[in-house]
C-alpha cells in the first residue's frame, strides 16, 4: 500500500479544519497509508525586515528537510510550481505509485519554503496562481489526493 507523508508548518487552530482533516484521513485509510506531520512554525512579527524573514524561512525549512524519510518521493505545494487538473494529477499520482512507495508532500509555512528545499524536491506543484492560507491548503491536498483514489478506482466521486 501507498504510504503518503504530509509534512507542514504550523497547528491547526480552527475546528472545521480540524474536522475535515479528520475526515478525508478517513478516507484515505482505505486507499493509503496516511502520515500527517505538523511542524511548530516560527513566530512572524508584526514588522518583518528581509533578515527576519529569511530565519524564519530557513529554520521551517531545515525542520521539514528534517523529516523527509529517505527514498521519498518529494512533491512541494509552491505558488511557482506546475498547475494540473484533478485528472492529470490522478495520472502522475498512478505513475508515481508504480515506482514509489513513499510520497511525501511539502506545505511550508506562512513566509513559504526556501529555494534550497524547494530545489531540493522532485516537483513542485501549484493549485492556483491565488494564495490561500497554508492551512486551508492540507484540506486542499487531501480533497484531491481522495479525488485521485476514486478516479483511480473508477469510482464515482460527487463534485
Amino acid at each position: 500500500m501507498l504510504h503518503i507523508d504530509l509534512i507542514c508548518v504550523g497547528k491547526l487552530k480552527e475546528t472545521y479544519l480540524k474536522d475535515a482533516i479528520l475526515e478525508y484521513s478517513k478516507r484515505l485509510s482505505k486507499y493509503c497509508i496516511l502520515n500527517i506531520v505538523e511542524l511548530q512554525d516560527e513566530k512572524v512579527p508584526t514588522i518583518l525586515n528581509g533578515a527576519d524573514k529569511q530565519k524564519i524561512i530557513s529554520k521551517e525549512s531545515s525542520n521539514i528537510a528534517s523529516h523527509i524519510r529517505d527514498k521519498s518521493y518529494v512533491i512541494a505545494l509552491d505558488l511557482n510550481g506546475k498547475q494540473c487538473t484533478s485528472e492529470e494529477f490522478s495520472e502522475k499520482m498512478e505513475k508515481l505509485a508504480f515506482s514509489n512507495s513513499h510520497i511525501t508532500f511539502l506545505i511550508g509555512g506562512t513566509l513559504g519554503m526556501s529555494r534550497e528545499l524547494l530545489s531540493s524536491c522532485n516537483e513542485l506543484i501549484s493549485f492556483s496562481k491565488m494564495t490561500f492560507p497554508h492551512q486551508l491548503i492540507r484540506v486542499f491536498l487531501l480533497e484531491q489526493l481522495f479525488r485521485n483514489f476514486k478516479i483511480q478506482n473508477n469510482e464515482i466521486y460527487h463534485h
